[in-house]
């Protein structure tokens, strides 16, 4: 635990929150900053900066426990759709160092719009895919 890291000053109860869920590996929050009503965090209790951090144990049973309060959040509120988010790096838009799992209910797509992709070079795929591949 790090006494910088606001997640792992939740965990702790140093810091309130309000809670949804919490098992021995994990505690589940509303975020204070929700991009929709409902929308929750779920941290692991120990630090992690990020997802490749996070012990394959602990991700096993992360997806399955997001899944279970995906459907709570969504009959909580009223929604019918969600996104489940990890934001890695401060690229990403990760803004606390500490590994997290956003369930973010959704009733409308302009709530959390994303950015559209374009066509792909498709002569390109091939060198990316290898450039991938070269670090397996």
């Amino acid at each position: 635990m790090s006494t910088s890291c606001i997640f792992c000053e939740i965990a702790n109860g140093r810091i309130p929150s309000i809670r949804i869920h919490e098992d021995a590996d994990f505690i589940a929050f509303l975020d204070i900053n929700p991009i929709t009503r409902g929308h929750l965090l779920i941290i692991t209790r120990e630090h992690y900066p990020n997802t490749l951090d996070v012990p394959d144990t602990l991700l096993a049973k992360a997806l399955p426990l997001a899944k279970r309060l995906a459907a709570a959040a969504l009959a909580g509120v009223g929604a019918e759709s969600f996104n489940i988010l990890v934001n890695n790096g401060t690229a990403s838009g990760q803004a606390v160092g500490h590994w997290h799992l956003h369930v973010i209910p959704r009733k409308t797509r302009s709530e959390f719009p994303f950015k559209e992709g374009g066509p792909a070079d498709l002569t390109q795929l091939p060198f990316t895919a290898a450039d991938i591949r070269s670090h397996l």
